[in-house]
């Protein structure tokens, strides 16, 4: 039996599968069970109040799901599907209210990695799958940060190596009346979407953990360090940090390196979103092996492109 066969068996027996896509490692659970998704919130330590994006293998049943299928949807699911874009649709009863928060809508999305699409079409059905991590710490992008984070929780592991993307999906409401709105902004970008289905507007939203959330990532603190992290704007702080801190800052490469052992740990991040995003997280979480006592973070340009990244930023950090 090939290991998506096993993790099959899993989910239709209630368990829970973390399995990777192009964004993030996922911990998924048979959409349609309550019993299976609670054992999600269980393994998180996340509130009820946090709904789960939903994963299909196909636009078929994604509409399956939904109790609307506008044309917005159709073009947007054509231009970028498999891909990183979740869509906030009205949902169907099958999809447990334990999901949504209670919420009548569901974000669904067909996402863009070769063993994902593999588990999904021969499950043949939703799975509800947030980030394979502990709530609100850094999201992991192999399978090792999974292991790492939430060992015997999970009963099955599909490594499909390091993430492409590196940060969550764009959620992109469409179930209300008016313009589409972004919840999240993700590793599809406004000016993309605009592209596809005409303006939309951007929801920043942040909620108590008490509150129904609209959509995953509205939380004020979300995708943290154990460390204690902060952001500024440049210059580099160098001279206040103390020794046993990092600095990240945007350069040209992702390295790590130490001038004197005087001075805090410099970590070049690379100089473009894309890229940024792609490496953020595994840093973060270096640098919390590393054991270091703050990290500082220079906050890159304030610009549509990295909108994103600077989204994960502001809520893995405090101001300086």
């Amino acid at each position: 039996m090939s290991e998506t066969d096993r993790a099959v068996q899993v989910l239709r027996a209630g368990g829970l599968v973390a399995f990777p896509t192009e964004t993030v490692y996922g911990l998924g659970a048979d959409a349609t069970s309550a019993a299976a998704v609670r054992r999600i919130f269980a393994a998180k330590g996340r509130p009820s109040t946090n709904p789960l994006i939903v994963h299909v293998s196909d636009v078929a049943i994604a509409r399956r799901h939904a109790t609307a299928w506008p044309e917005s949807a159709e073009r947007l699911a054509r231009a970028f599907w498999p891909g990183p874009l979740t869509l906030v649709l009205p949902k169907t009863p099958d999809i447990v209210a334990d999901v949504t928060a209670g919420l009548g809508t569901v974000g669904l999305r067909v996402p863009n990695h070769p063993l994902a699409l593999e588990l999904l079409r021969a499950f043949d059905g939703p799975v509800a799958a947030p980030s394979a991590n502990r709530s609100n710490h850094v999201s992991p992008t192999t399978a090792a940060h999974v292991r790492d984070e939430l060992g015997d929780a999970v009963d099955v592991i599909l490594d499909g190596g390091p993430c492409a993307v590196g940060i969550e999906s764009t959620v992109l409401d469409l179930s209300r009346d008016g313009r589409p709105a972004i919840f999240r902004p993700g590793g599809v970008a406004r000016e993309q979407i605009e592209a596809v289905v005409g303006p939309v507007d951007v929801v920043a939203r942040t909620i108590s953990s008490n509150e129904p959330a609209a959509s995953p990532g509205q939380q004020e603190r979300h995708y943290a360090p154990r460390a204690p992290a902060f952001r500024f704007s440049p210059p580099p702080p160098l001279e206040n940090a103390g020794p046993n801190a990092a600095i990240l800052v945007a350069g040209s490469v992702y390295r790590l390196r130490r001038k004197t052992p005087h001075m805090p740990y410099l970590m070049e991040m690379p100089g473009t979103p894309a890229e940024y995003a792609h490496h953020l997280y595994a840093a973060l979480r270096e640098l919390d092996a590393l054991g270091v006592d703050a990290i500082y973070v220079m906050m890159p340009p304030d610009t549509p492109e990295w909108a994103a990244v600077r989204d994960r930023l502001i809520r893995a950090t405090r101001p300086l």
